[in-house]
């Protein structure tokens, strides 16, 4: 009986727990708010394998590495491309908001990230 219980727990660990294995992984997600502010701007998220996380920012295409089991959010290494763009203040803003970001919520075709400060980002799949 002592072996039942390690294997069992194995079994539960071996799916994905990022928020790939929640949310359709073609889908590409569009940001639509931020803290109730609607965006003008077009930014998505998409989570195409387990714990990674790619995009594209008001500019420039992103990529990081989901660390933590949905439903919390945190990203490691984010990487973008470096192409100038004429608003720096609205990516800069996205990839802080971004960052700020420690819980999900997937819901249909809408993705919630938030944080205990309030703070909110609503993406919705096309």
């Amino acid at each position: 009986m002592p072996l039942l219980i390690p294997l069992a727990f194995l079994n539960t660990c071996a799916g994905d727990e990022s928020i790939a294995g929640y949310v359709d992984p073609s889908a590409e997600y569009d940001l639509v708010e931020i803290d109730g502010e609607a965006i003008n701007l077009r930014a998505t998220i998409t989570f195409p394998s387990a714990g990674e996380v790619v995009g594209q920012a008001p500019y420039n295409r992103y990529f990081a590495t989901q660390t933590v089991p949905y439903p919390w959010f945190s990203l490691d290494g984010i990487g973008a491309t470096r192409m100038a763009c004429p608003e720096m203040a609205a990516e800069t803003a996205f990839f802080e908001a971004l960052e700020d970001m420690t819980l999900s919520e997937a819901s249909g075709d809408t993705l919630i990230l938030s944080n205990s400060d309030g703070r909110q980002m609503v993406f919705v799949a096309r």
